[in-house]
């Protein structure tokens, strides 16, 4: 019965969220919103309704340090999983606001994450801050969007649905995200206790890719469609609406402090900033993100899974591993990505 709860809370977050992004993305394109606002914004909180629902739940129910676990863990799985799956189908075009402005934020939120979490704990105050960057965000973009006017507004339905509807369906897309993350937390919760892991350790793999399916479905759909700005700026947006709005709010409405493990300050969110860091001169390198670009992101994904896994375990092979991970894949990640920025530096120099 609990794993029956924990996939059905998955399936009403998944639904709630399409729901809720479906009502709100119809409300955006009526005021002629561009593609790539609405992906940063209504598309992204939209799709990371799952990641605020759960954490907002788990911090006022008492598992504080689950409420953490699950944004750290959606947001590497966003960047690694998300885009390297999208890549591999279709090589992204990344634009230069990406580039120039969003990454770098994305990039910078995820410092000021790790600067917060140094002491074990964000607070009240901390996460009032948090909230208000994600409001100054926000603002930002639609008066960007305006201003700049935009290329690739997302197509006008000739026939729109009624005001009333779009609200009806985001009142009950935002129902079933409420009950979905009740049963997905209570699930997850029994679950960790009886395979005797963590809290954090759940929160990092299945909740964290369990409420980041509809990041997956939005940004392969998007790329299969030829929205490729939309895809990525889903997933940039959706993670910098994950730091700032769900940790931001989960932190309010929480009794106490949320809380972050060793493994969390040591290991998980350096990671998660590393990721973040990584993209940037991957983008800036052809402003694409190619297919083997993705199959290493993939690979980068698998890796960590398996070593939190072994971790958590305290599986025999646990040193080696680490090793291997430390001493063979991140240098060479490093080695491609210099080789990249060396051909690219001759490439412009000779052209």
């Amino acid at each position: 019965m609990t794993w029956l709860m924990l996939g059905a809370g998955l399936i009403l977050l998944i639904m709630g969220a399409e729901l809720l992004v479906k009502g709100a993305s119809r409300l955006a394109t009526s005021f002629g919103i561009p593609a790539l606002v609405v992906g940063l914004t209504v598309v992204a909180f939209g799709t990371s309704a799952p990641e605020m629902a759960v954490s907002v739940k788990a911090a006022f129910s008492g598992q504080a340090e689950l409420a953490i676990a699950n944004v750290v863990g959606s947001n590497i799985f966003n960047i690694l999983f998300i885009l390297g799956l999208a890549a591999l189908i279709m090589p992204l075009m990344v634009s230069q606001q990406l580039i120039r402005q969003d990454v770098p934020i994305m990039i910078g939120i995820s410092f000021v994450a790790l600067w917060m979490i140094q002491d074990g704990t964000i607070g009240k105050l901390e996460a009032a801050i948090l909230l208000t960057g994600v409001n100054l965000y926000a603002v930002f973009l639609f008066y960007q969007g305006k201003k700049t006017g935009i290329d690739a507004t997302l197509e006008v339905d000739k026939n729109p649905a009624p005001t009333w509807q779009n609200i009806l369906l985001i009142v009950i897309g935002l129902a079933l995200l409420v009950l979905g993350a009740r049963w997905l937390v209570q699930s997850a919760v029994t679950i960790a206790s009886s395979f005797g892991v963590s809290e954090a350790v759940i929160g990092l793999t299945i909740i964290a890719a369990g409420t980041s399916l509809p990041e997956v479905m939005t940004s392969v759909v998007a790329t299969i469609k030829g929205e490729r700005d939309i895809a990525i700026g889903n997933v940039v947006g959706s993670n910098i609406f994950n730091i700032l709005a769900v940790l931001g709010l989960s932190g309010l409405f929480s009794p106490t402090p949320l809380l972050a493990s060793e493994q969390l300050m040591q290991i998980d969110v350096p990671v998660m900033l590393a990721v973040a860091i990584l993209c940037l001169p991957l983008f800036f390198l052809g402003s694409t993100l190619n297919r083997f670009e993705g199959f290493l992101f993939l690979v980068l994904y698998v890796a960590y899974v398996w070593f939190t896994i072994a971790m958590a375990l305290s599986l025999p092979y646990l040193p080696q591993l680490q090793a291997g991970l430390v001493y063979g894949l991140a240098p060479l990640v490093g080695f491609y990505v210099l080789l990249c920025l060396v051909n690219d530096l001759l490439r412009r120099r000779y052209n």
